[in-house]
């Protein structure tokens, strides 16, 4: 008889970390897996089409050759459909609004795909090789990130998987400087997927691996803040926030990393969907403003609250001065996307992006042109009364009178001449705008936008045909252009990689500023020293973390064993001490007694190791120290501070991985200058004699 038994977890089980469930029913979940299946068949085609190439440049024979052909006409022709559908799925841009809200469409970003790589076997060979240590003691660490860069490829679309990736690139710091030498390649390549392309790159620098996480950082951003609820104030203040967020992180990958191998970290992508996203922030501003108005005229007229549809198109209970704001916030919507278009009518970049973006962009611009004219058509034709010399400036400014050398209108006759011409320049744009939507055959399959259109065009023809009237032969004029004007300044909100600290995963290797892939050292090499009570080892010690050999005797115990000026003390008995500060070292020594078992490593590199000289010590005392004791211990300036926060530095490498650039900004805390540092952990120069 079977019996099961059941049995504790143990305390150090190591907490596997995952991403979102690939096999959930949700609709952007199933359209990245069909995403990633579309990438895997573009990379599967262009191998099939690179292999053909060459088998065509290499043949002679003339059948051969024809087949050849061939079948590249075939690859070609697949390639092209694929890519088609791949276009498709960029421009599904329902699936990622909320609910069934009756609102112009967001463009969000999908997340670029990336292939397993295994670490495992290639970092434990280079932790034996480089670190002269065991590669099977650090099992669990490589686990926990391979765990982590497969649980990234899939981030839930929330703040967790926001904070998922900035954990992993906060790592990949510690990752590039522990065991990506500058002079030699482990031969780790990473491979990511265009984002909307589906064209696979490689490339073996860490640069292209954090470019590319940041990149879906930003694009998790963008589908955060398309699904918020836009017809709540809260929903609009988070959609403007991620919008922005975004945008910050297309400009610190713009600023921080060059020499890109794929179209959408190029500048010219980057910087398009930098203006992109700031427009889509205004967008969000305009409706904010447009719905705070209607809900305060609401409150003063003491109304039932209406739905949130009427509310967005509801305009003929603003005042003129409302009116004319939200006349100017649109223009300036209008103006933001005209100059999101040119960005994106650059030939490079609109080879590069879906069609369906380009027509949509056209169509916002002509949507909010429309807009701010008939706001203020509608504020100038509902006002009764005299104007008064706030909305008189405010006219002046809208209509530069300058340049146009038009009166502001005082009568109603001059007022509504004029908001008639508005009117009619509103029409003709609305117009526009449901043309350039017709065009695009993806952008006709969205019924929403097409609603929105078709509503706005018929609130502007019924509000014309109010004020029509058959015996008004005067000829209606052409209408000077509504100057944009905003309310609101946005700044870019860059990414703050300090909100999620990491700790070094492979701390226990020692410091990571000293022991890292650059640098060079000995094998570690055991000293054994053994003295009468009356003599001592000969050697002094002065640093923190690691504690560094500061001075030999000659003749002595130490210089006998083969102690040296400036070798890195890294174990004492069987304790390792590359994290030990320097009171914790000489306690260590003092409590050893006769018989001291050290084990060191010399630095090869001892031109990049600053370490300062310090004098011989013959029963005196060093020309840096600061006190002395009849035991014969003196203090000098510690050569290396403290690392044992675990955090990265404020440094980013530049995407040409030839060196490391000081950022405009820093993305971690100030640290502290060298000056302050030694005034801080001033340490004694102890001398064992």
């Amino acid at each position: 008889m079977l019996k099961w038994a059941i049995f504790p977890k143990p305390e150090q089980f190591r907490k596997r970390i995952v991403g979102s469930d690939p096999r959930a029913a949700t609709c952007r979940g199933k359209l990245q897996s069909k995403r990633s299946k579309l990438n895997m068949e573009i990379n599967k085609e262009l191998m099939l089409r690179s292999g053909a190439e060459n088998l065509f440049k290499a043949t002679t024979n003339k059948k051969m050759r024809e087949t050849v052909a061939l079948e590249l006409s075939f690859v070609n022709s697949n390639l092209q459909l694929l890519k088609e559908q791949l276009a498709e799925l960029n421009s599904s841009v329902e699936v990622y609004q909320a609910g069934s809200q009756i609102l112009v469409p967001m463009i969000p970003l999908g997340l670029k795909e990336t292939k397993e790589i295994e670490l495992q076997d290639t970092f434990k060979d280079f932790i034996l090789e480089h670190y002269s240590e065991d590669g099977g003691d650090y099992e669990e660490p490589l686990a926990e990130l391979q765990d982590l860069r497969q649980a990234m490829r899939t981030p839930t679309r929330d703040s967790h998987g926001i904070a998922l990736l900035f954990q992993y690139y906060n790592h990949l710091y510690y990752v590039e400087r522990r065991f990506f030498p500058p002079d030699r390649s482990l031969g780790i390549y990473f491979e990511w997927y265009d984002s909307l392309t589906g064209v696979p790159s490689s490339q073996r620098t860490v640069a292209f691996e954090k470019a590319s996480v940041l990149f879906n950082i930003g694009g998790l951003y963008t589908q955060i803040g398309t699904r918020q609820d836009r017809a709540t104030q809260q929903g609009l203040d988070t959609a403007v926030d991620n919008f922005l967020r975004a945008a910050g992180t297309f400009q610190y990958i713009h600023e921080n990393f060059t020499n890109a191998p794929s179209m959408d970290l190029g500048p010219e992508t980057l910087q398009m969907m930098v203006q992109l996203m700031c427009g889509q922030a205004r967008e969000c501003l305009f409706e904010k403003s447009r719905l705070g108005f209607i809900d305060e005229t609401e409150r003063s007229d003491g109304e039932e609250e209406e739905t949130d549809d009427e509310k967005s198109l509801k305009a003929d209970e603003l005042d003129i001065d409302q009116c004319l704001e939200l006349g100017q916030e649109a223009a300036h919507v209008g103006e933001v996307y005209d100059k999101v278009h040119q960005a994106i009518s650059q030939q490079q970049v609109k080879d590069y992006v879906p069609y369906s973006w380009v027509s949509l962009i056209q169509v916002k611009r002509e949507h909010y042109r429309a807009l701010a004219h008939y706001y203020v058509a509608v504020g100038l034709l509902d006002h009764l009364g005299s104007i008064d010399q706030r909305t008189r400036e405010t006219l002046m400014f809208l209509h530069d009178t300058k340049e146009s050398k038009l009166e502001v209108p005082d009568t109603p006759s001059e007022r509504k001449y004029l908001g008639k011409a508005h009117l009619r320049e509103a029409l003709l744009l609305h117009e526009e705008a449901l043309r350039v939507n017709r065009m695009c055959r993806e952008l006709r399959k969205k019924d929403q936008l097409a609603e929105v259109l078709r509503t706005a065009r018929d609130s502007t023809l019924n509000k014309y045909a109010d004020i029509d009237e058959e015996d008004d032969f005067q000829e209606v004029m052409d209408p000077p252009p509504v100057l944009p004007s905003t309310t609101f300044q946005l700044s870019l909100s860059f990414p703050d990689f300090s909100q999620h600290r990491v700790t070094d995963l492979f701390k226990s290797l020692g410091p990571v500023a000293v022991f890292n892939a650059k640098h060079h050292w000995s094998a570690p090499r055991t000293v054994h020293l053994r003295k009468r009570d009356d003599e001592g080892y000969g050697f002094s010690v002065r640093g923190d973390a690691p504690v560094v050999i500061a001075g030999v005797e000659p003749a002595s115990l130490a210089y006998i064993g083969g102690m040296k000026e400036g070798d890195y003390l890294v174990g004492i008995s069987e304790e390792d001490v590359k994290w030990n500060t320097h009171a914790e070292v000489v306690n260590r020594i003092k409590g050893a007694g006769n018989s001291l078992k050290l084990r060191l490593v010399t630095p090869l590199n001892r031109s990049k190791a600053s370490f300062s000289k310090t004098s011989k010590i013959h029963g005196g005392i060093s020309p840096t120290s600061t006190t002395s004791s009849s035991s014969g211990l003196s203090s000098a300036g510690s050569s290396y501070p403290s690392d044992s926060s675990g955090t990265s530095p404020p440094l980013s490498e530049a995407g040409s991985t030839r060196g490391i650039h000081k950022l405009h900004f820093s993305i971690f805390k100030k640290g502290k200058d060298r000056k302050s540092y030694r005034d801080e952990f001033a340490q004694e120069n102890v001398t064992f004699r």
